[in-house]
């Protein structure tokens, strides 16, 4: 994991021998890969990701995809915003972590190495050479400088975490990637946790039955078995399946789901813990933000904060959040319409707001085990574009939500332009978008709303908005 071009890529190729990165589109990994080597009589499975965000999209479908994180950070180029995201994601996964420090043969690295060593230790990440016990290497794909010593690292830290495979336990393949291929159909990429995976075994994912037509390894060779650690990809499937979708040997109800994360405490080591990430507009506030949730913790209910960036609240935040059972606390920003969706798909908790204190207020009635209202990126508008009445008296309105997000069973008003006070009160009854019914809507999207009681007056260009 790490900064989009500090080399992650180029360093796997020169640990595989290959020239993956020159097939590459500008260099970049476009897809997720997995691919193994053979490094002191054992095999080590590296898994290639465009960006934290896919590590963390797999994580928060169920998935456990990796046992070790190595963070791949360039010398010369130090720490960057991503390197510090992809840093709070490896660290949400609760596995160890190794650090390659990369571009080492470059000139000025040697020069820049303790900045970055610094720079490392204000993200959260202190290197054993700076008193923490984080293992790092100086490496360099171009030279091939260090990488024994990286990869010598990578086995001292499975012994020490004594990460060893279940061969005779039950079959988990988790799917790190999925596209359908021209002549094949179907293909899922995945890796072998626990158990074997065979050429025409049936698998199942949660109740749908899939039987194993061929299996294929990273050289698109087939292969008839593949252990626990193995990369491979399955041809047979009969449907595309998403990222980090854990498959099986035998039938169950669907367990891959996210979690849902909790706005308010969790049970942990014999304490409560509340986990937040937390976005500002400026580091400044972040800083005092941060000194002032601290404050906030005790003995016996802790407050952790689990990231902290600048900027608006985007996707890879949501991820986050729904894989380290984090709440978004915003300070001066917002989440578009395509993150509020985001957040509802994982069921991630956001709250926004423009006064610290009403802030830390309600971090205090978190604490004490209170629910909080709703705020205003969650106040959902939509306006009434067309009406269709049925034959049961009821009207559907056809509207274009402007705003936040309307839920079935909220209360909701009715204004209408020319008039002062709203015309109507009632509740959402249900919600179809397209002609599926669905619990939740949000901003940018098109739907059929049903109130109760039905509203026989309401007109094109009424607006619906939450109370």
């Amino acid at each position: 994991m790490g900064h989009v071009d500090h080399g992650k890529t180029s360093l796997l190729d020169a640990i595989r021998a290959t020239n993956v990165a020159a097939r590459e589109y500008g260099g970049i990994t476009q897809h997720t890969a997995a691919y193994q080597i053979t490094f002191k009589n054992r095999k080590i499975t590296f898994i290639d990701t465009p960006g934290h965000a896919a590590f963390s999209e797999m994580r928060s479908r169920g998935g456990k995809v990796a046992d070790i994180v190595i963070l791949v950070v360039s010398v010369p180029d130090g720490v960057q915003p991503q390197t510090v995201e992809a840093i709070q994601h490896a660290k949400a996964a609760g596995v160890p972590i190794i650090v390659a420090l990369n571009k080492i043969d470059l000139p000025g690295a040697a020069e820049n190495l303790d900045k970055v060593k610094q720079q490392l230790a204000e993200a959260g990440i202190l290197l054993e050479s700076y008193g923490g016990d984080i293992v790092s290497a100086e490496v360099s794909a171009k030279t091939k400088q260090g990488l024994d010593q990286l990869l010598e690292i990578v086995l001292l830290v499975a012994d020490i975490a004594e990460l060893k495979f279940e061969l005779t336990a039950p079959l988990e393949a988790v799917v790190i990637e999925s596209k359908s291929d021209a002549k094949r159909g179907p293909l899922a990429s995945v890796i072998v946790r626990t158990g074997t995976l065979t050429s025409s075994q049936t698998i199942y994912f949660g109740p749908k039955a899939f039987k194993v037509k061929a299996l294929f390894d990273e050289f698109n060779k087939p292969v008839s078995v593949a252990m626990p650690g193995d990369p491979v990809a399955i041809y047979g499937l009969g449907e595309a399946l998403a990222l980090g979708v854990v498959l099986k040997d035998q039938s169950s109800e669907i367990t891959t789901e996210v979690k849902e994360v909790p706005a308010g405490l969790v049970q942990e080591e014999g304490s409560l813990v509340l986990r937040i990430l937390l976005k500002s507009d400026t580091a400044g506030t972040l800083e005092a933000l941060n000194g002032s949730l601290n404050k906030l913790s005790t003995e016996e209910k802790r407050v952790i904060i689990t990231g902290q960036t600048v900027g608006e609240i985007n996707d890879s935040d949501v991820l986050l959040a729904s894989a380290s059972g984090s709440i978004i606390l915003g300070f001066n920003v917002t989440a578009n319409a395509t993150v509020l969706q985001k957040a509802v798909d994982l069921k991630a908790t956001i709250r926004v707001y423009k006064i610290i204190y009403e802030l830390l207020e309600d971090v205090e009635k978190l604490l004490a085990g209170l629910t909080l209202a709703e705020t205003d990126i969650a106040r959902g508008r939509a306006t009434v574009l067309a009406l269709f009445p049925l034959p049961s008296g009821d009207i559907v309105a056809g509207c274009s939500v402007t705003k936040g997000r309307l839920k079935i069973g909220e209360k909701v008003k009715v204004l209408r332009p020319e008039v002062e006070a709203p015309v109507f009160t009632g509740r959402v009854k249900n919600i179809k978008e397209g002609k599926k019914e669905v619990e939740l809507i949000v901003a940018g999207k098109e739907c059929g709303l049903l109130l109760r009681p039905t509203f026989q007056d309401i007109k094109k260009g009424d607006v619906i908005e939450i109370v």
